[in-house]
This record gives C-alpha cells, sequence and structure tokens, in this order.
C-alpha cells in the first residue's frame, strides 16, 4: 500500500501536492492501494475544516483513495505500543523538565558541541515533574536506507539519541505515530518530500525496535524552490493549491507541471491518465526544482485550448457555448480562467462615451439594433453600414467600435469574435 499523509495545518502545499500525485500514479501502477491518512497529531496546529478542503483538493485532481484514516483514531494504540516497548527495555519514562533540556543545550553551545540528549538524565525532575515523556532509545549502530532518487543514505548513530515518542500529554509524536501507522497499514513505498529524510531513521530504528521486518521503499523528493531560489514557503501565494485554483488554473495542468518539474514527459502536454503509461520516479532530477509561473500558465493555456466548448463554457459558469466560443478566441491573449473572465466582463461592462466619434457610432449601433437592421448579421456588413452612416472609417471608425464592442483598446480581430458578439448587443452596448 502507499500512502499521502497530509497535516490539516494550512493549506495544501504544491510539494505536498506533488507527492500525493506520485503516491497516487505509483500505486496505480503496481496495482497497488492508495491511502490518505490525516495526520492530525498536532492539536495546536490542526485547523477546524483544513482536512475537509484537502480531501476536496484531491478529489478535485482525480486522486481518488481507496482507504482514508486519522492518525489520531490510533492514539490508544500508540500508547499501548509504547508501553511494550518500556517492557523490552528499548523504551523509557523520562522526567526531564523542559527548562531542565533547554538549560542542557545552552552549556552544549557555550562549550561549543553538539546538544545530544543523555540517557542518564531521564530521572532527574522526579520529584517534580509527575507527567513524564516516553523515549526510544537512540541507535547502537549506523542506520542506512537507499533511496530511489537521492541513493544510498546513512546516518551515523551518533546522530540519533534517545528521542521523545509519546509526549507528556499522552500524544504520541510525528515520528512515532507516523512509523507505527505504517506499520499497522501495510505501507510498502513512502514517497514524500525531501525536509523528511532525517525523520527516517527514526523511523527505521522504531519499527527495528519493534521487531519489524518487511522492507519499505523510499522516495523523497526535491524541494520546489521559489522564484528567487529559495525553499518555498507559505509566504509564496504559488505554494498553495487553493491559491493557484482560485486564480483559474486547471487541475489536469497543475498535474502536467507538477510532474514535468525535474522529470523530462515523453510530451509537453498530458494528463493524469496519460502519466500513468510513462512516468518512472527514478528518472527524477536529485536537484531541488524551480516553480516557473509562467510556464505553468504556457501549460494550462494549452489544456484550456484542448477542452470542448460544452466545457469550456461549463467552467466560465454560463450556459451558452457563444460565451466559450469566445473564451477560446481569448486564449491568444489570455492563459488563466481568471483572465478569460475578465475579458468577457469587460465585453458587458459600462461603456464610457469619451469622444464625438465613440457618441457617433454609438447612437447609430442603438439605432441598427432598435430597427433590427440587416446588416447587423455579419461583421463586413456592419462596417459598411457603419461607414455609410457615420462618414467615419479607418482609426477614426474602428478604435472606438472595438471599445464599444469589447470594453478594451485591442485585443483579437473585431471579424473573429462578432459572429459571437453579435447575439448580445444590447447587454453590450450598455452607457449607464
Amino acid at each position: 500500500m502507499l500512502r499521502f499523509a497530509p497535516s490539516p495545518t494550512g493549506d495544501l502545499h504544491i510539494g505536498n501536492l506533488r507527492a500525493a500525485i506520485l503516491n497516487y500514479i505509483i500505486a496505480k501502477q503496481t496495482n497497488d492501494e492508495f491511502l490518505i491518512r490525516i495526520e492530525d497529531t498536532d492539536n495546536t496546529r490542526n485547523i477546524n475544516g483544513k482536512d475537509k478542503e484537502i480531501l476536496s483538493i484531491l478529489n478535485l485532481f482525480g486522486l481518488l483513495w481507496d482507504k482514508l484514516v486519522y492518525q489520531s483514531d490510533n492514539f490508544k494504540q500508540h500508547n499501548i505500543i509504547a508501553n511494550e516497548l518500556i517492557k523490552k527495555g528499548k523504551a523509557f519514562y523520562c522526567y526531564c523538565t523542559k527548562e531542565f533540556l533547554a538549560l542542557k543545550k545552552a552549556e552544549a553551545i557555550k562549550n561549543g558541541k553538539a546538544f545530544r540528549y543523555d540517557d542518564s538524565w531521564a530521572l532527574q525532575c522526579k520529584d517534580t515533574n509527575p507527567n513524564p515523556v516516553i523515549r526510544l532509545k537512540g541507535a547502537n549502530c549506523d542506520i542506512s536506507f537507499f533511496d530511489e532518487i537521492k541513493g544510498e543514505c546513512k546516518f551515523s548513530k551518533n546522530e540519533i539519541d534517545s528521542f521523545v515518542i509519546i509526549r507528556e500529554d499522552g500524544i504520541p509524536t510525528y515520528n512515532f505515530a507516523c512509523s507505527i501507522d505504517d506499520m499497522i497499514y501495510d505501507i510498502s513505498y513512502i514517497i514524500r518530500g525531501e525536509d523528511h529524510t532525517s525523520n527516517t531513521p527514526k523511523q527505521i530504528l522504531i519499527r527495528d525496535s519493534l521487531g519489524y521486518l518487511k522492507e519499505i521503499k523510499y522516495a523523497h523528493l526535491p524541494i520546489i524552490l521559489n522564484k528567487d531560489g529559495k525553499k518555498m514557503s507559505k509566504r509564496d501565494n504559488e505554494s498553495s493549491v487553493s491559491w493557484l485554483l482560485s486564480q483559474g488554473f486547471l487541475p489536469q495542468a497543475i498535474i502536467n507541471y507538477l510532474l514535468s518539474m525535474g522529470n523530462k514527459p515523453k510530451q509537453e502536454i498530458f494528463n493524469l491518465k496519460d502519466a500513468l503509461t510513462w512516468f518512472d520516479i527514478k528518472t527524477l532530477s536529485k536537484s531541488p526544482v524551480k516553480f516557473d509561473i509562467n510556464q505553468l500558465r504556457h501549460i494550462n493555456r494549452e489544456h484550456l485550448k484542448a477542452l470542448n466548448l460544452k466545457d469550456m463554457t461549463n467552467l466560465l459558469e454560463s450556459s451558452d457555448l457563444s460565451i466559450g466560443a469566445l473564451a477560446k478566441i481569448y486564449l491568444e491573449e489570455a492563459s488563466t480562467l481568471n483572465e478569460l473572465r475578465d475579458k468577457i466582463a469587460l465585453i458587458f461592462s459600462k461603456k464610457d462615451i469619451t469622444s464625438n466619434d465613440m457618441k457617433l457610432i454609438y447612437d447609430t449601433l442603438i439605432k441598427l439594433i432598435d430597427e433590427d437592421s440587416e446588416s447587423l448579421e455579419d461583421f463586413n456588413s456592419l462596417k459598411a453600414k457603419l461607414i455609410e452612416l457615420t462618414k467615419l472609417n479607418g482609426k477614426a471608425l474602428f478604435h472606438p467600435l472595438r471599445y464599444l464592442l469589447t470594453g478594451a483598446n485591442n485585443g483579437p480581430l473585431l471579424n473573429d469574435i462578432y459572429i459571437y458578439l453579435r447575439f448580445y448587443l444590447k447587454e453590450i452596448l450598455r452607457s449607464e
């Protein structure tokens, strides 16, 4: 089984979405199950409703899961297993207060040494601290594992001292809950961000301490950088999947882009179903990848172009195919749904009459509409009629006419879009 394990502590990050996509693809390629595990161990940071939002986004992207679990449902079992580790001599109660540990850390820094927990401190503060934590005994040998992207990863035993697995309030720590749940749900392959690499030896040590023998494969994805070449953070709008969707980027375009990052796909434009046939995690670059919003815009435009007229119309929340057809033409200069909506909104916006020529063209158009003139049937006929009635031509005619019909001073050829505009002339020619 493969799993995606988001925390309901904030917006879904594109790096996490990338991991979810890869877990889903490999689960499908190997005919395995895909598990969503909501990691809600941090009660102080969990945001009410954020889990439902994350699940809704995964559903929107077509990342349909076979099983959904919440980590908090297993807290009782986590504590039972922790107590079993104590009985086996693999874990112990530690009564050290935060203040005591802070003092020891300050001493280490003062002496120029790396801070490491000393097991002999376990009973310190026992008389004053009624709520001990449970620590797993540190590693007694080096721990290594093979990463499908990074290659061999090795951690010295000196890097893994005794660490907390159950907090003073009985809540399991991230590493302990994660490791135990991977065992409970028989996870065979863990794909996650590179920032979790240092957690892996601790999770391996937990399983080793329990005598768990099943081998688990790992792949840690390189970090995503922002436009400045720094690690993308929550402060970067582009890092939020919700923000990208709100800007009018299509889910299939975001998937296309994220699978292309640090990779060489067989084709530039593809969907999730296509990727199932060729994706190979071993071909991903080991280096960090920079998020390029302009490249995403290009890919998004190509996916919008590929939409049929009905789907385009529905995405623009219209029932009139003419609106979808207009949007298709405006893709010459727009690359997101929001930009298309803005272009179309301008067409139906109130028009400010700013010159005598514009007033003359406007009045003439209103007269032709009132008369239900045959000249309104196509653009060439309308153009000829306006030249005849207003005595205007060239820029004096076409610049004001473009603004009156589209609300903009430039854009697609009027001859191309008038075939759709003619159905809405009364709504378009509003000056009030």
